[in-house]
Parts: C-alpha cells; sequence; structure tokens
C-alpha cells in the first residue's frame, strides 16, 4: 500500500522525485521520504505525515545528487514516525518497499548474533540491514541484494540505492507490483505507470519473481528461476495517467462528476452499433458455464453482491460471492464448469490477487473486471475485462465501482441470453436502457443541493443507518461504507426486512436512517419497514423516484428525487447518492476527504 519511485536521470533528482510521489501519495501518507547518491555519497530526508511536509524539509535542507530513491508510506509495522518512515538506511545501502517481510523477525534475530543493531520497529529495516552484512562479507552491491531477496518470505517490490553507485538502482517484485520506466539515457522505477507518466511513456512491467538491475543505458531482468526474461517494453497513453482535478476541490467531487463521461466510455467498449455485446478476447460462452465464483474487497465487493441478483435473476446462473480475505482460507471446493470471477479497481489487490491464484487449476476459466488492464490480476485471468473508468486517486472509490456495475450487468446479460433466459429483443431492449445512463447520471447529479442539504444533518450524527432490499440493499452497504470511510461516522447497513430483527433497536430522533427505495417491487415492503423508523421518531432520508417520494414522502425528515429507470439499472443510479452524501458530510466535518486516515488506494498488503 505504499508507493516506492527510483531516478537514474540526467537532472537534479530530489524534485523529481518529490513530484513523482505526488503522484503516488493515494497509496500512503503516513510519511514520506527520498535518498540520492552524490559524488559517491548516500543521503536521505524524511518527513512524517503528508507529502508537503517533506517538500518543506528539503527547502531547509536540500538533498543533491541525480540518482534517488523515493516512498510514501502506509505503515503497517511501526509507527508512522520519522525513524520508520523510509527509505531505510543501513551502510551503503538504502531501500524503499512496498509490502510485509513476513520472516523479518527470524532475520532480524540472525542479524542479531552477528552484533547488528537495529533503530526502527519495521521489517524494511531488515532488508537494508541484511544487504549491508553481506557487503561487509565481500559481495558487490548486486550480488548482496539477491542474497538478501533470496532470504525473504512475504510480499514486497524493492528498490535498492547504494553508495558509491550513482548509475545502479536494484529492483524486485514478489506479490506487489513494480515497473520500469524507460527514457533517453535515464532509467526508472515505480509502483506504477502513474508515477512515472511525466518522465516516460515507455514502461516494462515486471512479473512475479521477476528482479531487474537498472542502469541508465537500460535494464536487466532475471525471471523467479534465474533466467534472463526481456519484459516487453510498452507505449502508455500519457492522457490516461492525467492526475489533476479540473477545478473540483477535491479529487472524490472531480470523479463523482466524471460517472457519466467515463460510464459511456465504459458501455462504447462493449456494445457496438449494432446493439450488441462484444467482449474482448477470448470472449466467454455462459452456456457452459454452471456456477459462478465471485471474489472481491470492500466497494468491489459490494459491486459483486449487486451482480448475484443480476446474475441469479436474469440469467438463472448460481452465484457465489465470497470476501476475499476470507475466500482461501475457508478452502472452498469449486466444481467443474465453474467460472471465478475476480473484481478489484487497482487489479493488484493482495488479498483478491490470493484468491485468484487459489483458483488456478480449480476453476475452468478465470475473469477479471479491472480498471488497469496491465495490473497482476489482469495478468493472470484468462479473461480481462477493463472498466475504462480512468486514473481514480480518492481513496473511496465512486467512478471505478459504477462503471464495476456497467460490466458487470452486461456480462449478465450475455450470460442470460447465452443461456437461453431472454430474447433478443429482450436484451435490445435492456441495452437501450443502459445506453442511456451516461444521460441519466448526469440528471442525478443536477440533485448535488439536496444532497448537500440532507448530509448537513447527517454530518451533526454519531451513528447512522441505511436500508435497502432486492437490488438495493448492496447499495445501502456501499453507501455506509463510504460515509464510515472520509466522514468516519459510525454507519451500518441492513437490508430492511432484517430491521425489526434487532437494528430497530437503535432507532430513536438522533439516528439519521436512509432508506434507498425506487419505485420497484420491493418498494411497498421497504415504506412499511420505513414507517416503523418513522413511528419510533428515526429521521429518515429517503432516496426515490418522483413517484415513490409522492406515495412514501409523508413523515419523513428529506427527500432525494431521482430520476425513473427500469428496476435492473437502478444500483447505478443509486451509487450517485451514496457517494455524495458521503462527500457533502465529510466537506460539513471538515475531514480529508481524498486521503481519509488509516486508508490507502491500493492495498497490496494481506
Amino acid at each position: 500500500m505504499c508507493g516506492i519511485v527510483g531516478v537514474l536521470g540526467s537532472h537534479e533528482v530530489a524534485p523529481i522525485l518529490v513530484e513523482a510521489l505526488k503522484r503516488l501519495e493515494y497509496r500512503g501518507y503516513d510519511s514520506a521520504g527520498i535518498a540520492t547518491v552524490e559524488n559517491g555519497l548516500l543521503d536521505r530526508r524524511r518527513a512524517v505525515g503528508k507529502l508537503v511536509n517533506l517538500s518543506d524539509l528539503l527547502v531547509h535542507e536540500p538533498l543533491t545528487g541525480k540518482s534517488g530513491i523515493g516512498h510514501t508510506r502506509w505503515a503497517t509495522h511501526g509507527a508512522p514516525t520519522v525513524v520508520n518512515a523510509h527509505p531505510h538506511q543501513a551502510g551503503r545501502v538504502a531501500v524503499v518497499h512496498n509490502g510485509i517481510i513476513e520472516n523479518f523477525r527470524e532475520l532480524r534475530a540472525e542479524l542479531a548474533e552477528h552484533g547488528v543493531e537495529f533503530l526502527t520497529q519495521t521489517d524494511t529495516e531488515t532488508i537494508a540491514l541484511m544487504t549491508e552484512h553481506y557487503m561487509t562479507q565481500g559481495a558487490g552491491p548486486v550480488e548482496a541484494a539477491g542474497k538478501t531477496l533470496d532470504r525473504l518470505t512475504g510480499a514486497f517490490a524493492l528498490a535498492f540505492l547504494f553508495s558509491g553507485e550513482d548509475d545502479l538502482i536494484v529492483a524486485a517484485r514478489k506479490g506487489s507490483p513494480l515497473a520500469i520506466g524507460h527514457g533517453e539515457g535515464e532509467m526508472f522505477v515505480g509502483s506504477d505507470a502513474i508515477a512515472l507518466a511525466p518522465l516516460t511513456d515507455r514502461i516494462s512491467y515486471l512479473e512475479e519473481g521477476d528482479r531487474a538491475v537498472v542502469t541508465r543505458t537500460g535494464v536487466e531482468i532475471r525471471d523467479a528461476q534465474g533466467a534472463l526474461a526481456n519484459r516487453e517494453v510498452k507505449t502508455v497513453k500519457i492522457g490516461d495517467t492525467r492526475i489533476d482535478k479540473a477545478g473540483h476541490k477535491h479529487f472524490m467531487a472531480k470523479e463523482i462528476a466524471e460517472q457519466p463521461t467515463v460510464m459511456g466510455q465504459a458501455l462504447g467498449n462493449y456494445l457496438d452499433a449494432n446493439g450488441e455485446i462484444i467482449l474482448p478476447d477470448p470472449g466467454m460462452d455462459f452456456s457452459k458455464v454452471d456456477r459462478l465464483t465471485m471474489v472481491a474487497c470492500g466497494t468491489a465487493y459490494y459491486a459483486c453482491l449487486t451482480a448475484k441478483y443480476w446474475f441469479e435473476q436474469i440469467a438463472r446462473l448460481p452465484v457465489d460471492v465470497d470476501v476475499a480475505s476470507e475466500f482461501r482460507y475457508r478452502e472452498p471446493p469449486v466444481p467443474a464448469r465453474t467460472t471465478a470471477l475476480f473484481v478489484s479497481q487497482s487489479g493488484e489487490t493482495a488479498d483478491t490477487l490470493a484468491a485468484l491464484r487459489y483458483c488456478e487449476g480449480k476453476a475452468e476459466r478465470i475473469v477479471s473486471v479491472v480498471n488497469v488492464p496491465e495490473s497482476s490480476i489482469a495478468r493472470e485471468s484468462d479473461l480481462v475485462l477493463p472498466i475504462h473508468a480512468g486514473v481514480e486517486v480518492g481513496v473511496a472509490s465512486t467512478k471505478a465501482f459504477s462503471c464495476q456495475l456497467a460490466v458487470l450487468l452486461i456480462l449478465a446479460l450475455k450470460a442470460a441470453r447465452d443461456r437461453g433466459e431472454i430474447d433478443a429483443e429482450t436484451l435490445a431492449d435492456h441495452l437501450s436502457s443502459l445506453r442511456g445512463m451516461p444521460n441519466v447520471l448526469s440528471i442525478a447529479l443536477e440533485a448535488n443541493e439536496a444532497m448537500q442539504k440532507a448530509a448537513l444533518n447527517l454530518a451533526e450524527a454519531r451513528d447512522v443507518l441505511f436500508l435497502g432490499r432486492g437490488l438495493m440493499y448492496p447499495l445501502a452497504l456501499e453507501g455506509a461504507l463510504k460515509l464510515k470511510e472520509i466522514s468516519y461516522i459510525h454507519a451500518e447497513a441492513y437490508a430492511s426486512g432484517e430491521l425489526k430483527h434487532g437494528p430497530i433497536a437503535l432507532v430513536d430522533q438522533y439516528v439519521p436512517v436512509v432508506v434507498m427505495a425506487p419505485r420497484d417491487a420491493l418498494f411497498d415492503k421497504t415504506v412499511s419497514n420505513m414507517q416503523e423508523v418513522i413511528a419510533r421518531k428515526g429521521r429518515v432520508i429517503l432516496v426515490s423516484d418522483r413517484q415513490g417520494i409522492e406515495e412514501a414522502g409523508d413523515g419523513t425528515f428529506a427527500t432525494i428525487e431521482l430520476p425513473t429507470v427500469p428496476d435492473i439499472m437502478t444500483p447505478i443510479l443509486y451509487a450517485i447518492p451514496a457517494q455524495l452524501l458521503a462527500y457533502h458530510t465529510a466537506v460539513a466535518k471538515g475531514t480529508d476527504v481524498d486521503q481519509p486516515r488509516n486508508l490507502a488506494k491500493s492495498v497490496t498488503v494481506e
């Protein structure tokens, strides 16, 4: 969940490293640091908190040199302090690290027997000390780094920098992403292409177990077996990695507002002019699938819960949905003719990737729905379905969630047609409605003022409940998660019918209850549950369409009106209030919307 960058350049590297780290700060913002080599001497600067603190430090204590590494940290081992911040240095070696070294305690004990002393609580310091230890025994930098890598158990992306070596970075990946950037007389290392976009558009992605020796003239990559492995150099579109707020106060606000546009882009990649669904090669035939297993974390998990309704109701395909962090530890059986589907915005989510690897050789096919087509999850899948949401910087996922839903709905509709559960005319009707969703989302965004007003009430609460039935239940879960993530208000979501089985005991005049209830087949039942809340003085915020509000709006504290859409499209539409209610609540409370405490965007550790 940390971000790392390395530069072997032709200009002063410190400002270049800091600028690259700004593009990686969504990966962690507990602390940041850089190290450089100048005239053979290794030096570093580190600061706690946001990256601006490191920038301030460098004004007063500048670092010179044209070779360097940098890091922005999300704390795992050790509190976010300067001493625990990366880069970690031991004598002639400095290291930046994303991941977790599982056997660092054993390695520490071994080093202690050799009289090596430790200054930090981190697992990463062990890597630097081990490498320095091998160098004191006569190993050169590359050999010492290699010997250290041989000893490490766990997940990591690593970059090593050495005193006396201003034209060398050693890099390695195992379980965490790492990319190599190719320039003219310059070379770069980064956690992803986003960090390197201003520096180069030519990228190689290291694969699992790869080690790289980087110099200004190029890179030598060896695979996990030690064989030379020249990874393909790909040209990335700079526009796809653009990061700016486009006039919005926060990235989250910008990304919410972008949803009509990115939804149109996503649909355009899966629906052709003739009204047919087109999947990337090698495609998929659901008539040969007996069961679908879906696995994800966080918001992506709620996208899967939504899709379960679609696949089972429309395609009559049995679906299991699992939280990735629990899936493989249950050791679930994977029957024949099972397709395993994994959803991840980053495509690097450690638990989801581990679950995918559990299914390799068991599931008949592995499918991934990701926002980064070059990610680890994508590369290890049989079929990759990009969501085309573009770069998402805000930690709380918004446009990626909407695009995940759109792609999953398209897949469910294809499954229904393949399995003979809907005819061509019905499919065409559904796809026609889906093509209109970008415009519908634009209309929904016009209700922003009503959502902002309702959020002022939520901002005063200590606890908030979200209710929904059917397709709205996962959206209630997503609304509660969003509120917790960025406003730090305790929020829980329940299927509306479960209210009287316990949660109603929490309801009083101090507990706002957000009810997501389009005028669908379950509307009357949801309204009945809502009235139970009102009868106990609960402050209901009803999110519905015009007909729903006219029928059930009396007695509510506030109403938010959305357009009317076909029932199966409602989750995509109701994602908007789930996001904007949380956003405006967080703004009202003054919390850090884009970088909420204790969270990072890409969860690359278990």
